[in-house]
């Protein structure tokens, strides 16, 4: 049976019971104080028990019968009018299996359980509609990438199968450079596929030794770039992933060293405890960055203000990868433009005072 049907039988079934029930307080307290026998005295005819029941009873079958027809059909009259916006959130329901996340059910109306449930699932519609979006641009843009040292690999080939002059050294260090850009990318894609699934070991892990190990590691790459790193790093404990976490930094870090001024530019690195956050801050100097275009910067394979490669601009998924480690990691990234250009970054994750055993 239908819910409303249900609903109709019960809404029925209740004012059946409701009016037996007044029946039986006739009966109880009225009927059975009257004599059963024949009642004689003086003046007019006076009936007894028996003469009030023949008198009642077909009344009462009467209005029992029409009790319960007002039932069902009163009930499978209101029943519809309260399932009324179930029926458009299963017709919502329906098409959003069919692929379509642009529909919304916008329940007007009180504020009852029907419309925060409608209200709800508006809401996953919306974000199950951004993110099948931001998968398919993502899925796209990998493409794309992945295909562009494939077919310079496959051009190289070519050339050097038509060419008998042809220099081995020259094309084997040719695709080793083109085979090291596609095993960078397909790292940096493992790497937010793994954030995404959060299936990494955690650990008590302190940002400012990851935030050191980071700055050690790229200090040739700013000595080449002629950045200069300043650390004001303070002991900050999260609960997290060593190797994503020291990814996250390192990445951050790249993009702050990269996008830089031509010559004499810096980078602030600091960690420090802010409240119930651990906070990992990295600003540096360089062009002046719309707002506008730094909401766009954690989009994968955005390198800087436009797309073109350069040598050492990685793969375009540096700031991707750290807005999903920080996620993944239930923490928050905020990138703003820095007065007199460049770019600040702050991290917030939730901060630990104790450590924790390595979870599998």
């Amino acid at each position: 049976m239908s819910i409303r049907l249900k609903l109709t039988l019960s809404y029925a079934g209740f004012l059946m019971v409701a009016g037996v029930l007044l029946l039986a307080v006739v009966w109880l307290f009225l009927l059975r104080y009257v004599p059963a026998g024949p009642i004689t005295g003086p003046g007019p005819f006076v009936p007894n028990r028996g003469d009030l029941v023949r008198a009642f009873a077909p009344a009462a079958g009467w209005a029992l019968l029409f009790l319960l027809v007002f039932g069902l059909a009163g009930g499978w009259f209101l029943a519809g009018r309260m399932l009324a916006p179930l029926t458009r959130i299963t017709a919502a329901t329906r098409k959003a299996a069919t692929g379509s996340l642009s529909h919304r059910i916008e329940l007007e109306g009180r504020n009852d359980e029907f419309r925060e449930l409608a209200d709800s699932f508006d809401t996953m519609l919306a974000q199950l509609e951004s993110h099948v979006g931001e998968q398919r641009r993502f899925a796209a843009n990998a493409s794309h990438e992945l295909r562009t040292p494939l077919t310079i690999a496959q051009a190289l080939l070519e050339v050097a199968r038509d060419d008998p002059d042809r220099n081995v050294d020259v094309l084997i260090e040719r695709l080793h450079a083109v085979n090291a850009r596609a095993v960078e990318l397909t790292e940096a894609l493992l790497t937010m596929s793994r954030a995404d699934a959060g299936s990494f070991p955690r650990e008590s892990v302190d940002l400012s030794l990851v935030a050191e190990e980071a700055a050690e590691t790229l200090q040739p790459l700013a000595d080449r770039h002629g950045v200069t790193i300043r650390m004001r790093a303070e002991p900050s404990t999260v609960v997290g992933s060593h190797a994503l976490l020291l990814q996250l930094t390192t990445n951050l870090l790249h993009n702050a060293v990269v996008h830089n001024v031509p010559s004499g530019g810096a980078v602030d690195v600091g960690t420090r405890v802010d409240g119930a956050s651990a906070v990992l801050e990295i600003e540096n100097t360089g062009e002046a960055l719309s707002p506008a275009l730094v909401a766009t910067l954690t989009e994968p394979f955005r390198r800087g203000a436009t797309r073109v490669r350069t040598d050492d601009a990685g793969v375009g998924l540096g700031l991707a990868i750290a807005d999903r480690i920080v996620r993944a990691h239930d923490g928050t990234l905020d990138l703003r433009p820095r007065e007199g250009g460049g770019l600040r970054v702050t991290v917030r994750l939730p901060a630990s005072g104790r450590v924790t055993p390595l979870r599998d």
